[in-house]
């Protein structure tokens, strides 16, 4: 019942029972009952608006609209069809409408506090901000509050971001707001710490840094206290800026005196020591050495400062790593300077050692040391290694058995030394049967130490993981580096067994992933990374893994699936992100404005976003379109447009995370920034393909075709012939990535084993898909020309008929380069050969561009075979000979027709092989797999050859398809 005095608004409960319909989902009784109530009340706009929001959601977007259209024209200010329009225009991706909605309602309610602020929220979800900032600026006149203003003050910063000329930004916007927040300061109306971040947000993109340095050190600086340090590490990032090296140094020092395990600092402080050395700096004679009180400016001062903070962290009560760790820094630098013996500060071995002991239980301690490895001479690395070993505390060994840590501690520093063992290069100097035996060794270890986490729930890892990765490790050097295909199937077995144990470990998923993709089996792969759970950044920086083999070894399905989980994150982020921004306002989170447009921005420029868009793109072309009026259809529906390039070439961002496989390389072997930069030049060169492929397919139902000569005018008023100067231009453009392709690949550049990925592009020029795409493409062209200029040239038919026959002869090398077994067991090994599945899906791809283009061959030549016809009639004679492009057209089709029967006979036979071939007569290493992991070879080596079954099916029956299309084409 509501409270007595208070009247309820009758309209609130008539409209409940289709609010509760909504929220149930139930949209069709919604609707019904919103219908009733309409007979009754006519004029009721929410019930119109919820109406609409009912048919939105059954599909029903043009209906919708209309009545959302309809309630907007009344510029409605009542609460509850506000709101409603406003869910109904988010869900139909129209926000700009909202702004439209809100602008109506605060002329007719000048003075709504409320409306003034929607319509203001309103703007920063479209990003207008200097609406934004007259919104706001309106609504501090209505109720003076603080906020109010300083939303004001903050649109005008975003509208120096924005602005595309910086000297604007300089001149115009941001003195603007450094004003607007003088004059409150002045007036002393500064209450918030959200107003004072601002304020020095405003002088520190001014490059007024030594104001912004006074604000945090003055009086408004006390406001500055949500943060940690947020005063300190403002003042330090300032001092930076202004090279104030002194204070800096004093700062950093006071600040490590007070916790000496902040790493950060250290930093700041070693940085501040050697600039002040360079400068030559010396105190003043009189009073303090800086504003933040005594400098450090020699290096005697650093190496006793450090050796205190040690002396210090002995009387701590809990052990402390910054100190220590601060020593091998300070070698470190010192090193690179050339001077490090003269201040004795001792031997990094030793140092190191001494770490090790006390920290070694501990599992950062080998990020820890990784950092310093670098300090160890490489004849001093193995007795290093056997040093370290010599500590921990495991069992005697007994004959033929191994020594085993008695407890989690000592597993921890064992697994510690394995991991440093392989950092510092000694793993990959061994020989075959050396790394076998190590092998083994880990394994056991593994095995071992699972006693320890028995007690472990299913979300917790193992203990002894690491001994897993790094026996998989050693197994995929033997396998990439030497060919040794036995080691695949074993690394394959020790992760399926290691994910038994810990279910959640995220590493032996990923690796299992990356191998599976590698043979080219992308079934298991699905459901591997949907159990890894990626949230939202994570579909960018580790979609790759998934969406790089979707579509390239055969399981269509899948790879739409994929590309589809990927695009629903990028799609949803513009919505998302006004979100965070409309939050950040309402809670003065000023400074993570601008974080949150970048975030944005960054995301739309993402590499992987336009790569999934494309491949999405063609893959349902792939599916859906058959004939030239389906490929019509599809491209509209896709709203492609051969002219329109929506990739942000100049801007692209690769957000891949190519280190989320765990690595224990040593330097010259691992990813290098140069790795990097090469395999972002190599997906862009695929992408531009890929991009241009796409543009020239959607540019195939623009060429209408004439009848006649005379028409050719007629034809270049209607745009067409400017279609077909598209088309061309476009080719050339293709001919241009095709040559970058070409130099890339003459690098031979090889990535690291678990680097980046390589694209499809090495596969796409050596197996002849290029060639034979590019020849279609100029295909198109010769015919256009033929349609214009009718059948008098016989130089063109001429051309046409080599054109078809030089594409039958690429075809078939094409599927010569099918041809193989995708399994087979040598010498008992079982044997792979994806490169062959990979073919497979370009020649379907192929085959499906050649539909496309022969598609449009028939619809220009008919109606020439229609005119013959007519005149053969007219002229009553028996036999009208007929222009060799028919008879090269038909020959082309029946060749077409035989060739793809033959490559689905070739599927059928690999399907049978892949079927008969028996796992079971497999020989496997029985020195290195026990029985029960010899029951995961088993199972790993069927989900490979179930996932090839699978590839093979459904590339066999987009083959049909095409087939039965083929049989359509006769003019």
């Amino acid at each position: 019942m509501a409270a007595r005095g208070h009247v309820q608004d009758p309209n609130d409960r008539r409209l409940r029972p289709i609010y509760d319909y909504l929220d149930n989902g139930n949209n069709k009784m919604a609707i019904q009952q919103a219908d009733k109530l309409l007979k009754k009340h006519k004029d009721l706009h929410c019930a119109k608006v919820l109406k609409a929001i009912g048919l939105q959601r059954t599909g029903k977007q043009d209906e919708a609209f209309a009545l959302a259209q309809e309630v907007t024209a009344l510029e409605p200010t009542d609460d509850n069809s506000l709101q409603a329009l406003t869910i109904l225009y988010r869900e139909m991706h129209r926000p700009e409408l909202v702004t439209k909605l809100y602008e109506a309602a605060v002329k007719k309610v000048p003075n709504s506090e409320e409306y003034h602020s929607h319509l203001f929220m309103a703007y920063a979800r479209v990003g207008e901000y200097k609406k934004m900032q007259q919104a706001g600026m309106a609504l501090y006149k209505i109720v003076p509050k603080n906020p109010y203003y300083f939303w004001s003050v903050m649109s005008l910063i975003m509208q120096s971001i924005s602005a595309q000329d910086e000297n604007l930004s300089k001149t115009m916007f941001l003195p603007l707001a450094e004003r607007m927040v003088e004059k409150m300061v002045k007036e002393d109306k500064i209450e918030a710490e959200a107003e004072v971040e601002l304020y020095y947000m405003i002088l520190e993109r001014l490059e007024k840094y030594q104001e912004a340095l006074d604000v945090v050190r003055g009086k408004l600086g006390e406001k500055l206290t949500s943060e940690l340090q947020s005063r300190e590490n403002k003042c330090m990032a300032m001092y930076k800026k202004l090279s104030k090296w002194p204070e800096c140094n004093a700062l950093s020092r006071r600040l490590l005196l007070k916790n000496s395990d902040d790493w950060q600092f250290y930093i700041i402080y070693f940085d501040s020591v050697f600039q002040l050395i360079d400068q030559s700096w010396t105190p003043p004679a009189e009073g303090e050495h800086s504003l933040e009180g005594e400098v450090h400016y020699s290096t005697e001062q650093a190496v006793k400062f450090i050796e205190e903070r040690i002396t210090e962290e002995a009387k701590s009560s809990r052990p402390l790593r910054g100190p220590y760790l601060a020593k091998l820094e300070l070698i470190r630098r010192l090193r690179h300077r050339g001077c490090n013996d003269e201040y004795k500060l001792g031997d990094p071995e030793e140092l190191m050692f001494q770490y090790f002991k006390k920290f070694g239980d501990k599992p950062c301690c080998f990020t820890d040391l990784k950092v310093f490895v670098d300090l160890l001479p490489s004849t001093q690395r193995t007795k290093f290694i056997s040093q370290l070993l010599g500590i921990i505390p495991l069992s005697a060994p007994e004959e033929g058995r191994l020594a085993l840590p008695a407890d989690i501690k000592a597993l921890q520093q064992h697994l510690c030394v394995v991991q440093l063992t392989r950092l510092l290069g000694l793993y990959h100097t061994i020989d075959k049967k050396q790394k076998l035996s190590v092998v083994r060794e880990l394994m056991l270890r593994y095995q071992h130490g699972l006693e320890f986490g028995k007690s472990c729930l299913k979300t917790e890892l193992q203990f002894s993981d690491y001994y897993c990765l790094l026996a998989v490790h050693l197994l995929l050097d033997m396998w990439l580096e030497a060919g040794e295909e036995m080691a695949v199937w074993q690394s394959l077995t020790l992760l399926e067994e290691g994910l038994t144990h810990s279910p959640s470990n995220a590493q032996f998923k990923l690796l299992l992933i990356r191998i599976y993709c590698m043979l080219g089996a992308f079934g298991p792969v699905v459901e591997l990374y949907s159990s890894l759970d990626a949230k939202h950044i994570q579909h960018d920086t580790i979609g790759y893994l998934l969406t790089r083999y979707a579509e390239a070894l055969g399981q269509y399905a899948a790879a739409s699936q994929s590309c589809n989980f990927a695009l629903r994150f990028f799609h949803s982020n513009q919505k998302d992100t006004s979100e965070y921004i409309i939050q950040a306002y309402k809670y003065g989170a000023f400074e993570k404005i601008p974080e949150f447009i970048a975030f944005r921005n960054r995301l739309n420029a993402s590499l992987h976003f336009a790569q999934v868009r494309t491949e999405r793109m063609l893959l349902d072309l792939l599916l859906e379109a058959n004939i030239s009026t389906s490929l019509e259809e599809s491209i509209k529906s896709m709203s492609l447009s051969p002219e329109e390039d929506d990739i942000l070439w100049k801007d692209l961002h690769d957000n891949r995370d190519l280190t989320v496989l765990f690595n224990w390389d040593p330097k010259d072997r691992d990813i290098s920034e140069e790795h990097r930069k090469l395999s972002l030049e190599e997906e862009t060169i695929w992408l531009q393909i890929r991009s241009l492929t796409l543009r020239l397919v959607s540019g195939l139902p623009t060429l209408s075709h004439t009848v006649h000569p005379k028409n050719s005018e007629k034809t270049a008023e209607n745009g067409v012939s400017s279609k077909i100067d598209t088309i061309r231009s476009l080719l050339q453009q293709l001919e241009v990535a095709v040559d970058s392709g070409k130099r890339f690949l003459e690098q031979k550049i090889q990535y690291p084993v678990l680097g980046p990925p390589p694209t499809r592009m090495a596969g796409f020029f050596s197996n002849g898909s290029c060639q034979c795409q590019s020849s279609l493409f100029y295909l198109v062209s010769d015919i256009y020309e033929l349609d214009t200029n009718g059948l008098d040239s016989t130089e063109i038919q001429e051309r046409i008929g080599n054109c078809f026959k030089s594409l039958l002869e690429q075809l078939t090398d094409l599927f010569n380069k099918c041809k193989g077994d995708l399994m087979e067991v040598r010498d008992g090994i079982l044997k792979t050969h994806p490169n062959i599945l990979e073919n497979l899906v370009f020649f379907v791809e192929t085959m499906s561009i050649t539909l496309w283009v022969s598609s449009y061959c028939d619809s220009v030549l008919r109606p020439f075979k229609s005119s013959l016809q007519k005149k053969k009639k007219k002229k009553k004679e028996t036999s009208v000979v007929m222009p060799p492009v028919f008879t090269s057209f038909l020959a082309y089709v029946t060749e077409l027709q035989t060739l793809t029967s033959n490559v689905i006979d070739h599927i059928k036979g690999l399907e049978i092989i892949l079927t008969a071939l028996k796992l079971e007569e497999l020989s496997i290493d029985d020195t290195l797999l026990s029985q029960e992991e010899k029951k995961f070879t088993k199972t790993v080596q069927g989900k490979v050859q179930s996932s090839y079954q699978h590839s093979i099916q459904e590339i066999g029956e987009l083959l049909k398809k095409r087939l039965d299309t083929i049989k359509k084409l006769k003019i």
